[in-house]
């Protein structure tokens, strides 16, 4: 029985990673008909002016009422948050698409309801002309993070999508989302520990949760705090869901070519 589970498990994950390949795929192929390419209704894509001093402050992606914007991003960064990637592990490409030395701001508007997955699609548009993109994906080995379900199952409610209505409180130590999808839980414990999380609960829904922990742990000392619980075991028990250390294959955005100066407005 043991053996059939296990059997089970080895076969999720690899259609797991069969239909995240598929989907990259997908984002990347060319398209060709203006019903296929969805477009902001304005944009505006610019090198960041140098900023003053040794300062550097900078927005890697916010969406309010159908805007986009971006602010002192790398190219690296404008493409992790158009194609929802947690960590530059996750990108590959030449030395000056992750360099702070060079920085794009993005200001790009559709209609306020538009949904969020739409505006990034847009996005991914808006890269691809600017900066003449060619890119393709690679499995590679390294250190990460799975969110995985716990053994009881999750913990958390779920709740029907409902657009413009989403609400989140996100600090150091806490998490609060009234209607979360896995894969931005992932993003978000990703910022928190500095290291990649990929969802793989397998979870398709959105939940509301409240997620609080003493932000003292790390991977080489997950255990609880002294006053408080750490964010491996408050994942774990108050979510029902768990973060398990792994290194294995995971598929990577190579940039094959991008112009370093983008198309003008």
């Amino acid at each position: 029985m043991l053996d059939n589970r296990n059997s089970l498990v080895l076969i999720w994950q690899y259609m797991n990673r069969i239909v995240l390949a598929s989907a990259l795929l997908a984002a990347l192929l060319p398209l060709t008909t203006a019903q296929s390419t969805p477009a902001f209704d304005v944009a505006s894509l610019k090198p960041s002016p140098p900023p003053p001093g040794d300062t550097y402050n900078a927005n890697l992606g916010t969406i309010r009422n159908g805007e986009v914007t971006l602010t002192n991003a790398t190219l690296v960064d404008c493409i992790k948050f158009a194609y929802g990637l947690v960590s530059d592990a996750q990108m590959a490409g030449p030395d000056w698409t992750k360099s702070k030395a060079i920085r794009f701001d993005v200001v790009a508007k559709a209609p306020p309801a538009t949904p969020r997955e739409q505006l990034l699609l847009m996005l991914r548009t808006l890269l691809n002309e600017r900066f003449h993109l060619a890119m393709h994906t690679e499995n590679r080995a390294f250190a990460h993070y799975a969110l995985v379900t716990g053994k009881k199952g999750p913990k958390m409610r779920e709740v029907s999508f409902e657009p413009g209505a989403s609400k989140m409180t996100y600090r150091i130590g806490s998490i609060t989302h009234n209607q979360c999808a896995m894969q931005m839980l992932a993003l978000l414990l990703s910022r928190q520990l500095g290291e990649l999380v990929l969802d793989e609960t397998g979870l398709q829904g959105v939940y509301e949760l409240k997620l609080e922990w003493t932000p003292e742990a790390s991977r080489s000392n997950p255990e609880p705090a002294e006053h408080g619980p750490s964010i491996y075991a408050a994942v774990q028990e108050q979510l029902g869901l768990k973060l398990e250390a792994r290194k294995d294959a995971v598929d990577v955005l190579v940039i094959d070519h991008a112009d370093q100066v983008p198309v003008e407005n």
